[in-house]
């Protein structure tokens, strides 16, 4: 949560606490100590030091950490994963701590499908959409979906959507021979089976875990695990854990991100099966109330009542990513830096990663130098960019740019202020993979939204590619 939001969330809740007494001063209790109270924060790890999620910088020094249904380490994360974390926070939004951080994948498995035009992968009958949002681990190479293969073991952290599939924030690769698992709500139970998002889950050899009426219900959240598939390509699951609703309880902060997944009004909706309402007492970032709809991803900020309902303080829409810059850097500045001539704004929302040799970590925009090789994405705002993720990696000799193609004089077309100059050697691709030949694109590139790679020179790029994208 912001401190300015978390302040005003705060004081009223001091304000009530104090009832007029001469006891205790709002921020204060009666020992002289600041008041503390509870929060809760699920939403995208985009930093460390001790933990960056959703723009709140929580102290883990005492926390405990759950992996996947077992103990674990803060090393154990990274960025991009999505994770809960409980803590509690000073009345006037500052010091926030951490009691618990927990982590658990959407879906872990061999992949039996890859689609490279569409951006999308199938893990466990289950459709995973790669993004500008999207974090590969360092073992993937190249950092994309190209450098995925089927029968992979991936493990995928990120949000679901209205229709079930997976937007993913990061993709692992993992081991042969390791546990298959799937977390999500419960439907169609029928003896010792159920569904999730269409795969069927055989729970009668499982162990299961915190259900309140000792099985699963259709509408329970869970997470299954098992070793394998049987013969009728269900999961054989060996333990089932009942989730339930992991965002708080009465009267604890809450900030939530995540896709709206059932919209009656804009006063009336669910994220992250997580129910939130909203007044016209809550402020909006980004956009209006009018901007809410199915799959719109948000950041709701407010408080648990007794229901497990989010009473929204604060929503804020969050932006697209389309943009996409690899290049050297050739200026740092306050909360930005300068890439391919283009000013790109870091905020405490950017997901911040080194992928170079250093590898260092924590990491932020202090650690880049002028010279340094970045990958960003992110959005056009104000004239230039804002970052929701920045790679620092190593150079390889190349450069790339992705943006929406602002004019066109062939054989040149210019991105984000960028000239861009094709050739004889430059391979032009449509958006199936298919090739094009220069008169093609150029018929059809103004306002499209294109990639180009090649060798910078000066300001430019003379691109040896250029592609249209989705």
């Amino acid at each position: 949560m912001k401190p300015m939001q978390l302040l005003a969330l705060t004081a009223a809740l001091t304000i009530a606490a104090c009832g007029g007494s001469n006891e205790q001063t709002a921020g204060i209790d009666a020992r002289g100590n600041p008041v503390r109270v509870g929060v809760v924060s699920k939403g995208t790890i985009t930093g460390f030091g001790s933990i960056i999620v959703n723009d709140v910088t929580f102290d883990t020094g005492n926390a405990l950490f759950g992996i996947d249904g077992r103990g674990g380490s803060q090393s154990d994360l990274a960025v991009g994963d999505v994770v809960v974390v409980v803590g509690t926070i000073n009345d006037d939004g500052t010091s926030p701590v951490a009691d618990t951080v927990t982590f658990d994948d959407v879906v872990e498995g061999p992949i039996t499908d890859i689609d490279l035009v569409a951006e999308t992968l199938t893990v466990l009958g289950q459709l995973v959409r790669v993004d500008a949002d999207t974090s590969f681990d360092d073992s993937i190479v190249p950092a994309e979906l190209d450098g995925l293969n089927l029968t992979d073991i991936i493990e995928i952290s990120g949000f679901v959507l209205a229709d079930g599939s997976v937007s993913a924030t990061r993709i692992e690769l993992k081991p042969a021979g390791g546990e298959l698992e799937i977390t999500g709500d419960v439907s169609n139970v029928v003896g010792t089976t159920f569904e999730i998002n269409g795969l069927v889950v055989d729970f009668s050899a499982a162990m299961l875990e915190n259900f309140p009426s000792g099985a699963p219900e259709d509408g329970h959240r869970v997470e299954a695990k098992g070793d394998s598939l049987n013969g009728a390509g269900q999961l054989a699951a060996t333990r089932v854990e009942y989730k339930g609703n992991d965002l708080g309880e009465d009267g604890d902060l809450a900030e939530l991100e995540g896709f709206i997944t059932r919209f009656a009004s804009a006063s009336d909706f669910d994220v992250e099966g997580v129910q939130v309402t909203t007044s016209v007492q809550t402020a909006f970032e980004n956009g209006t109330s009018a901007d809410l709809a199915l799959n719109r991803k948000v950041e709701v900020e407010g408080e648990i009542n007794a229901a497990g309902v989010l009473i929204a303080a604060n929503v804020e829409i969050k932006a697209s990513g389309f943009v996409r810059i690899e290049s050297l850097v050739e200026a740092v500045g306050a909360n930005q830096l300068t890439v391919l001539g283009i000013v790109v704004r870091v905020n405490a929302s950017t997901r911040l990663e080194d992928k170079s040799a250093e590898d260092r970590e924590p990491f932020n925009l202090s650690h880049i130098v002028v010279g340094n090789y970045v990958e960003i994405r992110g959005y056009e705002n104000a004239g230039g960019v804002v970052a929701t993720l920045l790679e620092r990696e190593d150079f390889q000799g190349d450069v790339a740019l992705r943006g929406f193609v602002e004019a066109v004089n062939d054989p040149e077309f210019i991105i984000l202020g960028v000239d861009i100059s094709t050739g004889i050697a430059t391979d032009f691709v449509d958006v199936d993979g298919s090739d094009l030949d220069a008169a093609a694109f150029f018929s059809q590139a103004l306002g499209r939204l294109v990639e180009a790679s090649g060798t910078l020179i000066g300001a430019s790029i003379d691109a040896g590619e250029v592609e249209f994208e989705n």
